[in-house]
């Protein structure tokens, strides 16, 4: 079976972010299937047009390097004020860059959401895709991956909640569907 190389971003940049722990918890549950690479958001400025295209910012050009390299990306947000987060937000607007030539353009890519909250962030969610969609990305809709009570399914840094996981797996499942569908039209073309 070919390993898929997938890239994760996560949209909160703490320590202790649930956010994270969630990649980390797919990241050890597909070790066998797909090498999923942790990108940081950390280094990111935010979205200026004047700093882009030749002058982009070297971690402007590692994050749209990473997406390139990868077959498809996991992406995960918080919930903050009914929205994604700003940081995930930040980074999307400079992978949707140079318009109409992004490294986003057709990946496919399967969107989660995290939350202390029982909702999970579906409203968050919602903004991801209709911003993975804009650019155009390949987003996976289905099944839309909340998890709700996210604080009480981490231990040391990693999601262990056996259901929570296995909801997620099967979207990173449809996920691997789409990458095997992108390859197909690829190899026809």
């Amino acid at each position: 079976m070919t390993q898929f190389r997938l890239l994760g971003l996560s949209g909160s940049l703490r320590r202790a972010s649930n956010s994270t722990a969630v990649l980390r918890g797919l990241q050890d549950a597909l070790a066998s299937r797909a090498l999923l690479t942790i990108f940081s958001l950390h280094g990111l400025p935010l979205y200026n047009e004047d700093d882009d295209g030749e002058r982009a910012p070297e971690s402007v050009r590692a994050l749209r390097s990473a997406i390139e390299a990868s077959d498809g990306v996991l992406m995960i947000s918080p919930e903050y004020n009914h929205g994604m987060s700003g940081v995930l937000k930040n980074a999307l607007d400079w992978a949707s860059r140079p318009h109409g030539q992004s490294v986003l353009r057709k990946k496919p890519v399967l969107t989660m959401t995290a939350s202390p909250a029982f909702t999970g962030g579906a409203r968050a969610q919602q903004q991801m895709n209709e911003t993975l969609a804009a650019i155009p990305a390949r987003p996976i809709f289905h099944p839309q991956i909340v998890i709700g009570g996210v604080h009480e399914k981490v231990r040391d840094g990693r999601l262990v909640d056996e259901a929570a996981l296995r909801f997620a797996l099967a979207g990173v499942d449809d996920l691997f569907e789409e990458i095997r569908t992108a390859r197909s039209v690829q190899a026809a073309a």
